[in-house]
């Protein structure tokens, strides 16, 4: 049982890594430019890592959901990869918006469409296992057969 969702938990695992990164990232910038808590303005540079920060934190949960879900009911393998792209496209978001608000728009994009594709993934694998519970018929096993 464990070996069909382990690579979601390892992807998860660095996620949650990664999200601690990032909030480290703001801490150093908070001391770095004299931005004490709870101020959340200073100058543009800790502003941009604030910015990052909290904006990779608020789509990290439907990040989590979608890939954990179209792991579950479609791929567990094409879902970690999925995962492991869309942190690679944050990291490269983090790193770039703290150097310049122009930097984060390509990684953004990246991850973002990555985004869809596992929200599409889940769709596809909830709509697929409704169609086998309440329907009997295996489209996925059918679709293989091919």
């Amino acid at each position: 049982m464990l070996e069909e969702i382990v690579w979601l938990g390892a992807v998860t695992v660095l996620g949650v890594l990664e999200q601690a990164y990032f909030s480290l990232q703001v801490i150093y910038a908070r001391r770095k430019y004299s931005v004490s808590p709870p101020a959340t303005t200073g100058p543009l540079e800790f502003e941009r890592v604030f910015r990052a920060q909290v904006n990779c934190a608020e789509y990290f949960p439907i990040f989590i959901i979608m890939m954990w879900t179209a792991g579950v009911f479609l791929s567990q393998s094409v879902s970690a990869v999925c995962g492991l792209l869309y942190l690679y496209g944050r990291f490269r978001y983090f790193r770039g918006y703290s150097e310049s608000a122009k930097g984060r728009l390509a990684p953004l994009y990246f991850s973002s469409q990555v985004l869809w594709v596992l929200i599409g993934f889940s769709s596809l694998g909830v709509l697929l296992t409704l169609i086998q519970v309440f329907m009997n018929c295996n489209l996925l096993q059918q679709l293989r057969g091919f």
